[in-house]
C-alpha cells in the first residue's frame, strides 16, 4: 500500500485522545496496511494511528512473532514490573529508561471486528502499554526515569 509519514515529538495530534472504531471501512483497512508497512520500514515494533497523524484507537504491533492488530484496544490486566530502555519512532534515536508492567493482558477487536485477547510479557507487555498510551495522547518520554540518551544503529548488528 502506502507509506505514511511519522509524526514527531512536537506534534499536536500526539497528544491528543484517539476516537473510538465503530465499524470496519475499506478506509480502515487500508490504514491498518499502511501503519504495518510504515512500523516495518521504519524498523520498529510497534505504531499507534495517532502517529500517521489519525486519531483512530488502531495499533499495530509486531516483536517479530508476527503482526497484531488492535482496535479499540484496552489493557485488562496487569502484573510484575521491568524497566528498560524504551524508544519510539515518534522521538526517532533518541531512548530512555522506562518502568512498565511485565504481564499485560489486552482487550480489543481485530480486522474483523470480532472481539479478542492477547497477552504478553516483557517485550511485548511493554509495546501493548507503549501503543495503548498513544490512543491518549501520552509519549513514554513522559515516564523515563533520568535522561534521554542517543541511540545508534548498527547496521551490521542485525
Amino acid at each position: 500500500m502506502a507509506l505514511r509519514t511519522i509524526r514527531v515529538e512536537g506534534d499536536e495530534v500526539l497528544t491528543k485522545v484517539s476516537r473510538p472504531v465503530d465499524k470496519m471501512t475499506p478506509r480502515i483497512h487500508d490504514l491498518i496496511t499502511d501503519m504495518l508497512d510504515t512500523m516495518y520500514d521504519a524498523m520498529g515494533v510497534g505504531l499507534a494511528a495517532p502517529q500517521v497523524g489519525i486519531l483512530k484507537r488502531i495499533v499495530v504491533i509486531d516483536i517479530g512473532e508476527g503482526p497484531i492488530v488492535l482496535i479499540n484496544p484496552e489493557i485488562i490486566e496487569k502484573s510484575g514490573e521491568q524497566t528498560g530502555d524504551e524508544g519510539c519512532l515518534s522521538v526517532p534515536g533518541m531512548a530512555g529508561q522506562v518502568t512498565r508492567p511485565n504481564y499485560v493482558k489486552v482487550k480489543a477487536q481485530d480486522e474483523d471486528m470480532n472481539e479478542v485477547e492477547y497477552e504478553g510479557e516483557g517485550l511485548l507487555a511493554r509495546a501493548f502499554c507503549h501503543e495503548l498510551d498513544h490512543l491518549d495522547g501520552h509519549m513514554y518520554t513522559e515516564l523515563v526515569e533520568g535522561e534521554l540518551h542517543h541511540v545508534s544503529y548498527d547496521e551490521d548488528e542485525e
